[in-house]
């Protein structure tokens, strides 16, 4: 199985209310560093409404870039339960899902 592939199924468990980093997911599947290659694979997500690409955040809480631009993912993550202030995920470590 190639490597996007592995990465979108194991996106596809962290939960509605939930978010990962891209650290986590990169871990996840066995990547050391590969924190920018999520991000790479996560832009060119073919099935953005299936594989939950706007559940990924940086480490540092801000909620990075979307393909579809910052502003809808921000309001997507808000929709499900996600508190953002000032362009970070509040209360991160309360929030972050680790697989």
């Amino acid at each position: 199985m190639n490597l996007d592939k592995r990465i979108y199924i194991k996106l596809s468990e962290v939960p509605k209310g939930k978010i990962t980093t891209y650290g986590e997911l990169a871990k996840a599947v066995g990547m050391k560093n590969g924190q920018r290659a999520v991000g790479r694979i996560m832009n060119k997500n073919p099935y953005p409404v299936i594989i939950p690409c706007h559940r990924v955040v940086k480490s540092d809480g801000k909620v990075g870039g979307y393909a579809y631009g910052e502003e809808i993912k921000s309001n997507m993550l808000q929709k499900e339960g996600i508190e953002i202030k000032n362009g970070k995920i509040s209360d991160l470590e309360k929030k972050i899902y680790r697989f």
